[in-house]
């Protein structure tokens, strides 16, 4: 069975996606990196329900280092874009850059992202920074109704669901939203 390294933003994102590559006939180790999220509490207790969901599913996690200040100059000129915009695809950028380097120091063959599963990320702008990497693996995680699932595998083991991607800008954008 291939192995494929799944880059995770968090516990909820990854469910649905793991039975995606699992049923795809992957052997999946889940990956968690994420030098965006921001504080670094919500970044520990992402990792500590990323950790929920590899226990339900009997699978190895691999954490990278937080990194927040790398991901800081990544991002710089860009703070104030909207979500969605080039701070993200800068983001992007910088998460799978590192899940590739990761999952080719673990002879790891393919990598993917469960970015993918959430209906406010668009997959084709995914795919086309992935393409940058000849493992990279593009999957929709979001079809076949793969949001909702992760929502409802969401609920069965009790996970942490963020309101916010993970940035300091995009937590900022969201709390103007929310009255």
């Amino acid at each position: 069975m291939e192995k494929v390294l799944l880059h995770c933003c968090c516990g909820p994102c990854s469910t649905a996606s793991i039975e995606t590559l699992k049923n795809l006939g992957y052997a999946v180790v889940l990956f968690f990196g994420n030098s965006n999220i921001y504080p670094q509490s919500e970044h520990a207790k992402r990792l500590e329900n990323l950790k929920k969901v590899a226990t339900y599913f009997d699978l190895e996690v691999i954490t990278g280092e937080y990194n927040h200040g790398a991901w800081l100059q990544q991002i710089t000129g860009y703070e104030n874009e909207r979500e969605g915009g080039k701070r993200c695809n800068l983001c992007f950028e910088f998460n799978l850059k590192e899940a590739a380097y990761v999952a080719a120091n673990h002879d790891i063959a393919y990598f993917t992202t469960t970015l993918t599963v959430s209906p406010h990320k668009s997959s084709p702008l995914i795919f086309k920074i992935g393409e940058k990497w000849s493992q990279f693996l593009a999957v929709d995680f979001k079809k076949k109704g793969g949001f909702h699932r992760s929502i409802e595998l969401s609920k069965i083991l009790e996970l942490y669901r963020q309101d916010y991607c993970g940035c300091e800008f995009s937590k900022r954008e969201r709390a103007k939203r929310v009255p």
